[in-house]
């Protein structure tokens, strides 16, 4: 894979305090599961036009993660695992799964480099674009895990025009749920993308007429967002996720330069 951004003129360069490597793009950190992800998901570094770093946070895995009563336990290896990818010289860290918003301000306080731990960040930015009289659908895999706490570590307005659907209680996507339920989670996790991609259409077809104020789709999961083109096509609104968020945060630690005429 080649990568878009570079600098052409490097001359003269200089360590950086505790970097161990340089050309490095963004460190990821993934849940301690065994499961595969299509392109455009996180855990799949193929789609990616800039440099990836991955680091699992030993311990943290979908289930605690999202169940756990005590998610103050969890705090310690994720923050370990955040400084890891700073000293290894990662310009901006993200962590896999949405639902990691709950650590969003102790991990950007353990750090010097830009944190998005939660593609849910995006939230108040959407509300200002789409306008007041419209509504950010959150489209979450388990509703009844996504707590206010969650929400309000990453600036969301609990009384702002949003609601929330999820993939896994308000509907069922079997596909979803035997890579990241470790419950019923087969031995090989496996997963169909038309499968997926026609039960995410359907949802969302059926979330836009039961909510017509519906102004745009925030893709909590990451493994949603291989299928928000899809969305898109079928609803013809913004669609918001990972790959969004991502974008935004390789470029503003390593910006575009331009090349044009006038």
């Amino acid at each position: 894979m080649s990568y878009s951004l570079k600098d052409r003129d490097i001359d003269l360069i200089y360590a950086r305090k505790e970097h161990k490597c340089y050309g490095m793009g963004l460190g990821i950190m993934l849940l301690d599961d065994v499961y595969p992800g299509f392109p455009g998901d996180l855990r799949n570094a193929s789609a990616f036009e800039f440099p990836i770093q991955y680091e699992v946070i030993k311990g943290v895995d979908n289930l605690n993660l999202m169940h756990s009563d005590n998610k103050e336990e969890l705090a310690k290896p994720i923050i370990d695992a955040a400084k890891k990818l700073e000293n290894m010289g990662c310009k901006a860290i993200m962590a896999e799964c949405g639902y990691f918003a709950w650590f969003q301000k102790i991990v950007a306080d353990s750090v010097s480099i830009p944190v998005y731990m939660s593609s849910l960040l995006q939230v108040p930015f959407i509300q200002q674009v789409i306008g007041t009289k419209k509504s950010v659908c959150i489209l979450c895999a388990e509703k009844n895990s996504l707590m206010d706490e969650h929400l309000t570590n990453v600036g969301i307005d609990l009384n702002s025009k949003y609601f929330i659907c999820g993939t896994q209680d308000d509907y069922l996507i079997e596909d979803f749920a035997n890579l990241w339920d470790e419950r019923i989670r087969p031995k090989v996790p496996y997963a169909s993308y038309s499968h997926i991609e026609s039960k995410m259409i359907e949802i969302t077809k059926d979330i836009a007429k039961k909510h017509p104020d519906v102004g745009a789709i925030m893709m909590e999961c990451t493994g949603m967002q291989p299928f928000a083109r899809a969305v898109q096509r079928e609803l013809n609104i913004p669609v918001f996720s990972w790959g969004t968020m991502m974008n935004l945060a390789y470029q503003s630690v390593v910006h575009n330069d331009y090349y044009g005429h006038v």
